[in-house]
């Protein structure tokens, strides 16, 4: 489990008790047994902020985050960033693409993904710059940073399962095979096949792979975006000329990010001016029943979030991109477990 367990036992604590009674505590009893209620809450640990780069007086502008083999990647401003995950201390700072006598420098840096030894990173500037995960030398380039050829910008991207997509202005979703970028493949690759987010402008948006789909925080559309990736290769040479669209359900809130754990989907949604950590069990989320374990707007009545554009989990932490805030707030999730006796 990807949790830190905390177990009460006989006397039931006054304030777990009424936290469970009005949110979604989950509950076990059998017979004349107790009865279990499992109760999760998230607690502030740290934050990462600016003052932790280099000599402390540069800035932190938080996008898209990524957490693989113990780093956590975050796109800011025109740099990419990376911390060690689990002691937090900044590792580098990374500024440019380079190959060989070839040097691009980052630029609008919306995104990152990190999969199979490599490094993906979306640029507003038209471009997807791949780089080796452990040297961080280049290996290619898709788009040539002019918004009519390839890209109209780069607003997200996920790579999973030899499938990389990219989402780009407006409606647009492009999917790739990670096999067509080598060494020497053409800046000026094309899918093979297209999406559709129904909504969509310019936003930075937030996209993962579980369980043989991509899902999509759809924040224009006000819904969480499924498509079934056995359905997309499938349909892949029709969807260039009309991109699939997603299954959807009815939603209030906007779902802003969301990144798949172990146990947990967690996404951010805002309402209004309300921006909402919310923590679904994967099993319900993906057949889009949305019963939150978590879903809070602080912790515990303190520190609001701002704009939490990405996400991610190590272990029992949480990492939350606060765009308003400028800065990754860590969060521990915690778990209680009360026991009544009937």
């Amino acid at each position: 489990m990807e949790l830190t367990y905390k177990t009460i036992m006989n006397k039931i604590p006054f304030l777990l008790l009424l936290l469970c009674l009005f949110t979604n505590c989950s509950k076990d009893s059998n017979g004349d047994d107790a009865t279990t209620y499992n109760y999760f809450y998230p607690t502030d640990e740290t934050s990462i902020t600016a003052a932790q780069i280099g000599n402390g007086t540069g800035t932190l502008d938080p996008k898209g985050i990524a957490i693989a083999n113990e780093k956590l990647y975050v796109a800011n401003g025109n740099v990419l960033e990376v911390f060690n995950a689990v002691t937090l201390a900044h590792i580098k700072t990374i500024t440019e693409y380079k190959k060989g006598t070839t040097t691009i420098p980052l630029t609008e840096i919306t995104s990152v993904a990190v999969d199979n030894g490599r490094i993906y990173i979306g640029s507003r500037e038209s471009r997807l710059f791949v780089m080796d995960e452990n040297t961080n030398a280049g290996i290619s380039t898709v788009g040539n940073g002019q918004w009519w050829n390839t890209f109209v910008h780069v607003f997200g991207v996920v790579v999973k399962d030899g499938l990389i997509f990219v989402k780009e202005k407006e409606t647009s979703i492009k999917v790739f095979e990670t096999s067509q970028i080598t060494e020497t493949s053409n800046w000026d690759l094309k899918p093979i096949a297209k999406l559709n987010t129904l909504n969509g402008f310019d936003q930075v948006y937030s996209l993962d792979v579980e369980a043989g789909n991509l899902v999509v925080a759809g924040r224009d559309a006000k819904s969480y975006l499924y498509y079934n990736i056995a359905n997309i290769k499938a349909n892949a040479a029709a969807s260039l000329t009309e991109p699939l669209k997603p299954t959807t359900s009815t939603f209030n809130a906007k779902p802003i990010a969301v990144s798949f754990s172990k146990d947990w989907v967690i996404a951010s949604e805002n309402s209004g001016s309300v921006n909402n950590l919310v923590l679904y069990p994967k099993a319900d989320f993906m057949n889009r029943t949305y019963n939150a374990s978590v879903n809070v707007s602080d912790v515990l009545g303190k520190n609001a979030f701002g704009s939490i554009v990405g996400v991610a989990q190590l272990n029992d932490r949480l990492f939350l991109s606060d765009n308003t805030n400028k800065k990754i707030r860590v969060l521990k999730l915690n778990k209680s477990v009360i026991e009544e006796q009937n």
